[in-house]
């Protein structure tokens, strides 16, 4: 009997596995907007502080997929020359999003961290 942890799924397991993750992926991305959505209104009408905690993670989960998403394509189809992928701008947008993200993340912590 094989340990649990060396156990290789087989195509449907596979399957099922990805469409789980599929659901607990949208499930987090809607959690996290309606949760950016909620903080971004409580500071409209009370005027408190931002948290920016759910606005980070939300852009950061969609950061991690994109950038994911781009890497397995370039491994998927590296040896085929009939299919182009994924364009040297699409790469430098995401990296400038990813900055922005990180500058915002900086900012953030050093201005909640000043008191007026």
């Amino acid at each position: 009997m094989k340990p649990f942890w060396k156990h290789v799924p087989d195509e449907m397991e596979r399957h099922i596995l990805a469409k789980a993750q599929r659901s607990a992926y949208l499930f987090l991305i809607a959690s996290l907007f309606l949760w950016t959505m909620y903080e971004s209104i409580q500071v409209y009408l009370r005027h408190t502080r931002p948290n920016l905690l759910p606005c980070l993670l939300l852009t950061g989960a969609a950061l991690v997929q994109s950038f994911s998403q781009l890497i397995l394509t370039r491994g998927a189809v590296k040896d085929d020359d009939s299919c182009e992928t994924a364009p040297l701008a699409r790469l430098i947008v995401l990296s400038c999003a990813a900055a922005g993200v990180l500058a915002a993340a900086v900012a953030a912590v050093v201005l909640l961290a000043v008191r007026p």
